[in-house]
């Protein structure tokens, strides 16, 4: 068999274990030849120089992770070498995936209808009932449409003869189909037309497939489907986020929903809107803290009666996550026969129970050839975790204590055979190497029930030889999986026929939770603004002159270290210090919440559960990190508050240009603007008594400069510069102008009342926009102004109260700290 050159010239192709691209037929290796010499031109360079490709790429989509344990999450760790799988070899993949959903489905409806596999003899009790996520609550609570699966994953091993088979079923979430999303979405921005060329197949085909599954199951004409997430702090929530921007849903938390008459509601700023069904990706047990887990603090109360009663759909149902534990792989052979009347096309690793006698022992006088892992999923006495354990990896006393853990309660327990993966090409160090993979797979229902199949999944490399798990790890790569036709005609088929919908305009519903976020990340990104504008003034300044703030005693420098007090960036103590030193707390500090670090840490916290409403551009501009700052350095520290004056234009500019003018737009501006006004009253309270120097800067920092020195031909004076930065309403870094894109913003968010009286929020800011109106240059003295600061106060809490859900007395007294 011809093999190909280039980078795959070396690759060891016999190898022990069998290896995807070693074991292709010819076609399939005239695609690994294509893809490896494609790539090569790509980078023009060694493999190395494609992989930066992908991970920049990766990195520009916004794809992360995060690890068991971490706070932060990680850069994705995407491999350039596509896994390739000719058509042939999926087909027989393709079947048994649907076989493997068909027999899920089926057993889901025994286990909560009449149950005859127990009463039968063909499973034992102790299977269904001896999981802890078997939900007896649900017993004779059926799906409508009588589909308890609507998307379906597997983690498929594939052998040394090139046989495929069953891991581990996933029904409870599909985690990984937003990954083989994006990974697609990056390597056809890395490939180019290598995909086309190759005759990859599609994924779009079988998202538009589920979406519209998960639509017919609604049985009401245009749907509204949620996904509903457990949070920005989840392992997948970035992956969740994709998926909900990339299929049109609304991203939903347990404390955005409600239960009214038995139906499921979102809170949005114009009210309830009913949601027919949820996407969730939450254990069954958190959906309803009044049914199941009272300690919930994700779920919906009252949920289990919403969709017990029909008022709300689910995918999938719950309760089928039961059907996971590895205790149900060591009877899936024999239910396939009953159930089906059918061998496995994918037979899952052989798999003992030790909850029957033969089978125990038999585990127990083969545990140095087997693995030994928790029957239910759940940790369990002698084994460390979920995953796996080898039984030649446990030290003499591990095994003795595993042994007589396994004496007490060997239905806890269960022995699989230890898995010898096939290896793929990947790029490691710059080198093409084999490493061996596993394949997530991913089935899902279409409208018309039936099941379709992903062409492709999601690959996980694996960084060592280890036992196979589900889960991201240290050291692991993801791959997108191509599944290649020999001819390019073999996969086309006529364009779906699509109803045209009806136009809408828009951007669609918006959560009150998420508008809360928009307000806050507006307010966070104005106020860390305002703090590196006073940071470069500080800057500036001190290399022109005094190197100690205390030296300028009277002078502005003092004032603008009173005023990073008072936003909270320094100390008092430190306000006293040297002007460079300030600088380099005020843009570093974490501990005090107005510090320039603080404040985009905390922009960043609130943006993450904004994913799918930003453009990859502007998230990718919002993740990049802060510059190194150097004290000792005052001109190196310059040109990083230089860099993040123009870090917060770039975002300006993309808001401006790139959003929607919609409720979330508008949000995002209410809350800029609130602050912004704020921070003009404060910094001209500070500065706007003074003369010269301090009005000066007061110029600066509103960007009004040029606009005076157009108007007026003398250097900066009281009124005339009051004037312009507080009443102007032309000026666009003015306090008027400010309150009135507020009031435009309100007057333009939908009313609760059908009375057309306008609500508190509107009237509360169109009253402080008449009293600006009305007053002159002279009235603006800093009491008034702090007069202003207390009704913008007032004003951010009338929106609070009326758009956004209410947080607890911990969270409200943390925010307000910060105004």
């Amino acid at each position: 068999m011809e093999r190909p050159s280039g980078w795959l010239e070396g690759y060891p192709v016999e190898v022990a274990g069998g290896d995807l691209y070693g074991d292709a037929a010819q076609p399939v290796a005239s695609c690994w030849k294509a893809v490896a010499e494609g790539l090569a031109a790509i980078s023009d360079g060694g493999p190395s120089a494609v992989q930066d490709v992908a991970a920049r790429h990766a990195a520009d989509l916004g794809l992360a992770f995060r690890v068991t344990g971490d706070e932060d999450e990680r850069a994705w760790p995407l491999t350039a070498m596509p896994l390739i799988v000719g058509a042939a070899e999926w087909a027989q993949v393709e079947r048994g995936l649907i076989q493997r959903a068909t027999l899920l489905e089926r057993l889901a409806a025994d286990i909560y209808g009449p149950q005859r596999l127990v009463r039968d003899g063909h499973l034992p009790a102790a299977v269904v009932a001896g999981s802890p996520f078997f939900v007896r609550k649900i017993l004779g609570h059926g799906p409508r449409r009588g589909h308890f699966i609507h998307v379906y994953s597997v983690d498929l091993a594939r052998g040394a003869r090139g046989q495929w088979r069953v891991l581990q079923d996933r029904v409870r979430l599909a985690s990984g189909v937003g990954y083989a999303l994006e990974n697609r979405l990056a390597m056809s921005r890395t490939a180019g037309n290598l995909l086309v060329d190759n005759h990859a197949r599609r994924l779009a085909e079988f998202f538009a497939r589920m979406r519209d599954g998960m639509a017919a199951s609604c049985e009401r004409d245009l749907p509204r489907i949620a996904l509903l997430t457990p949070g920005r702090f989840n392992q997948t929530y970035a992956e969740q986020a994709h998926l909900a921007r990339y299929l049109g849903l609304p991203l939903v938390e347990g404390r955005d929903l409600s239960v009214i008459d038995n139906r499921l509601y979102v809170g949005t700023i114009a009210g309830p809107k009913r949601v027919d069904a949820l996407w969730r990706w939450i254990n069954t047990t958190s959906l309803d803290p009044l049914s199941f887990d009272a300690r919930s603090q994700i779920g919906v109360a009252n949920l289990f009666e919403a969709w017990a009663s029909g008022g709300v759909e689910m995918a999938n149902w719950p309760g089928t996550e039961v059907l996971e534990s590895p205790a149900f792989a060591a009877f899936m052979p024999r239910l396939c026969k009953v159930m089906l009347g059918e061998d496995p096309i994918l037979p899952n690793i052989a798999t003992w129970w030790c909850g029957q006698a033969a089978e125990s022992a038999t585990v127990a006088d083969r545990l140095d050839e087997l693995a030994l892992l928790p029957a239910f999923g759940m940790p369990v006495e002698g084994l460390p975790g979920r995953q796996p354990v080898a039984g030649t990896d446990l030290s003499a006393d591990e095994r003795k204590d595993l042994l007589e853990a396994l004496r007490r309660r060997p239905m806890d327990y269960c022995g699989q055979e230890i898995v010898h993966l096939s290896t793929t090409p990947a790029i490691i160090d710059g080198q093409i190497v084999p490493r061996p993979f596993t394949v997530r797979a991913f089935v899902a229902r279409a409208a018309d029930g039936s099941w379709t199949v992903m062409p492709g999944g999601f690959a996980r490399l694996s960084s060592s030889t280890a036992m196979p798990t589900s889960l991201m790890g240290a050291g692991d790569l993801s791959a997108d999986v191509w599944v290649v036709d020999e001819r390019p005609a073999g996969h086309i088929a006529a364009p779906r026929q699509v109803e045209e919908p009806p136009i809408s305009r828009g951007g669609g519903i918006l959560a009150s939770q998420a508008a809360d976020n928009l307000y806050w990340f507006g307010r966070y990104n104005e106020r860390a603004e305002t703090v590196v504008r006073i940071v470069r003034t500080l800057l500036g300044s001190s290399m022109e002159g005094d190197n100690f703030i205390e030296a300028q005693a009277g002078g502005v420098l003092p004032e603008l270290a009173h005023l990073l007090v008072h936003f909270g960036a320094i100390d008092q103590a430190t306000g006293r210090m040297g002007a460079a030193f300030v600088s380099a707390k005020a843009l570093t500090e974490t501990r005090l919440p107005g510090g320039v670090a603080a404040l985009m840490r905390q922009r960043m916290q609130v943006g993450m559960s904004l994913r799918e409403r930003f453009a990859r551009d502007f998230w990718r501009i919002v993740s990049r990190p802060m510059p190194s700052i150097d004290a000792s350095r005052p001109q190196s520290m310059l040109s990083s508050a230089r860099w993040l004056t123009e870090h917060f234009s770039a975002l300006a500019g993309l808001v401006s240009e790139n959003m929607v003018r919609s409720a979330a737009w508008r949000f995002l501006q209410i809350g800029q603007r609130i602050e912004r006004a704020q921070a003009i009253c404060q910094v001209a309270g500070k500065l706007g008594d003074g003369e010269g120097d301090a009005l000066g800067v007061l110029l600066d920092l509103c960007d009004s400069q040029i606009i005076y020195r157009s108007r007026y031909l003398t250097g900066p004076m009281t009124n005339p510069v009051r004037d312009l930065v507080l009443l102007d309403p032309d000026n666009p870094r003015a306090l008027q102008y400010q309150v009135a894109q507020i009031v435009s913003h309100l007057a333009a968010l939908p009313s609760l009342r059908d009375d057309n009286i306008p609500e508190p929020p509107l009237r509360a800011a169109r009253a402080l926009m008449g009293d600006l109106q009305a007053s002159l240059a002279t009235d603006m003295t800093p009491h008034r102004l702090q007069e202003i600061c207390g009704q913008l106060n007032e004003l951010s809490d009338e929106i609070s109260t009326r758009y956004f859900l209410q947080f607890d007395r911990e969270e409200a007294e943390r925010r307000t700290r910060l105004l």
